[in-house]
């Protein structure tokens, strides 16, 4: 199974590809941590991309398109992966295009997670985060304990600093820019399709898993 889940921030992405990953045994591939591990290791693509990013660069799509190739080639990979946080442009898609094919894996089915905007705002002023294993809380649906100390690990919980109603706005509008002309291209090629993430989690899975299915 090879997927990519599309969703803005917000949406409960992360939540269904932990799911997901738990069923099928395949793991979940976030670029940014696939970055962070690969320079924190030193390896040569992580070098380089370590000092492009010291220089306050992007890096180019042909590093990360390389450190994707190394990444999926690990065993834990061999049964599929769920792509998360890439492809963001259609360069980077049409290069993803390219690596699969050369690796003779199969295409991806693409799942979007949709929730409206005004209730992605809620979702994240409300959302609180432990800073040392992550785990999400909200004070709405799912409030964390008094005394902000994370019940699983025992770390600080905390607010992040960009979970506010100005900068979600503004984080909606950038990707909504950058993944509109993505979302066409994949429709295209077929595989695409569209889930409600308003509903309760263990529906939105339900409908996951059809499509999955």
């Amino acid at each position: 199974m090879y997927l990519i889940l599309f969703g803005a921030p917000g949406v409960g992405k992360g939540t269904q590809a932990k799911l997901i990953s738990k069923k099928n045994g395949i793991p979940q591939i976030s670029t940014g941590d696939m970055l962070r591990e690969a320079v924190k290791n030193q390896t040569e693509l992580g070098k380089k991309a370590g000092e492009i990013m010291k220089r306050g660069e992007l890096v180019p799509d042909e590093i990360m398109l390389g450190l994707i190739k190394e990444r999926i080639n690990n065993q834990d990979c061999a049964n599929g992966f769920i792509l998360d946080g890439f492809p963001r442009t259609i360069a980077q898609a049409q290069g993803l295009d390219k690596l699969m094919t050369a690796l003779n894996l199969p295409a991806f089915k693409c799942i979007e997670i949709e929730v409206p905007d005004k209730d992605i705002i809620k979702r994240l002023v409300s959302r609180r985060l432990c800073e040392n294993c992550g785990s999400d809380f909200n004070l709405i649906t799912n409030p964390p304990p008094e005394n902000m100390i994370c019940p699983k690990c025992g770390g600080t919980i905390y607010q992040r600093k960009d979970d506010n109603e100005e900068t979600i706005s503004n984080r909606l509008k950038v990707y909504k820019a950058q993944t509109a002309p993505l979302k066409k291209y994949y429709r295209n090629k077929g595989d695409f399709f569209t889930v409600s993430g308003s509903k309760p989690v263990e529906e939105v899975q339900k409908e996951i898993a059809a499509i999955l299915d």
